[in-house]
């Protein structure tokens, strides 16, 4: 039987299990298009042993302009078998910096009905701070058969999130810096106004995390939700600029028992994208 994994593992345990029949890793390491930088030819250069490279732009819907949105279930299932991933693996995500974006793939298995995911805690750096071995080179998985069942009940659209208006339904929670939450920075999108959905709450998603990039502990983390505002006991949905660092917070609440916890999908770039969205400031 499949041993069930921790939702956050360590440099120490990923290296005690790798190379096991069942224990697939991921590299998803993603970066603002403004950055400039080439997550895939860095991680040619330079990964953990075994890992295979999740490029979130590429396995993502084609047909929209939003950035990254999630795929259909067959998509995904074809794209994560030909990555070498099958059903009933075991799945450990990393990524450069703060779960971005190995919360994001994390949630997407689990948005495909693949909970035997984790994340590696503290990330690429971590593991290489403390002198574990990387490889370099394109990996060629062999293909695997992965099947997908899409949980709507992850993912929030435009019009679930547009009831949140009133105030009754879910919380929605903001994983964007303070800045751009109140309009104070620009976003990085063109065409994207600044501002905030109203009656949100603002988190960014760093301040999950201690100096040394490793997660907070649990009352850690519930300080941290706690300190905004927002009530543990109400269901919530996630959202940043393009859906990527919402899914930290996701991440952190499922940490907390919230495991039913919604990323937008869409985010900012499509509510701040729209005309017809209202926006506070």
């Amino acid at each position: 039987m499949t041993e069930s994994l921790h939702p956050a593992v360590s440099p120490a345990w990923l290296s005690s299990h790798l190379g096991e029949r069942d224990l697939r890793v991921i590299d998803a390491t993603w970066y603002l298009p403004t950055l400039h930088r080439d997550a895939r030819g860095e991680f040619c250069q330079a990964h953990i042993p075994g890992a295979v490279f999740f490029d979130i732009d590429a396995i993502a819907d084609q047909r929209t302009p939003l950035p990254h949105m999630l795929p259909d279930a067959e998509s995904f299932a074809a794209a994560v078998g030909a990555l070498g991933i099958a059903g009933g693996d075991r799945v450990v995500v990393y990524g450069g910096r703060h779960l971005v974006a190995s919360a994001r793939v994390w949630w997407t298995f689990r948005a495909f009905g693949h909970d035997n995911v984790a994340v590696l805690d503290g990330g690429l750096p971590r593991w290489r701070e403390e002198g574990r071995p990387v490889e370099s080179g394109e990996p060629r998985p062999q293909a695997c058969r992965f099947h997908a069942r899409y949980r709507s009940e992850l993912a929030a659209d435009l019009d679930r999130v547009r009831q949140t208006l009133s105030g009754q339904g879910e919380q929605v929670v903001d994983a964007r810096s303070h800045g751009r939450f109140v309009g104070a920075e620009p976003e990085p999108r063109p065409g994207v106004r600044s501002g905030h959905i109203p009656g949100s709450f603002n988190l960014p998603y760093d301040h999950l995390f201690g100096p040394d990039g490793a997660l907070l502990p649990v009352e850690g983390l519930r300080g941290a939700f706690e300190a905004i505002g927002l009530d543990l006991h109400r269901p919530a949905i996630a959202s940043c600029g393009s859906g990527v660092t919402a899914a930290v917070l996701a991440f952190g609440l499922f940490l907390l028992g919230r495991d039913h916890t919604a990323v937008y999908d869409g985010s900012w770039a499509e509510w701040g994208g729209r005309t017809d969205t209202p926006i506070a400031r």
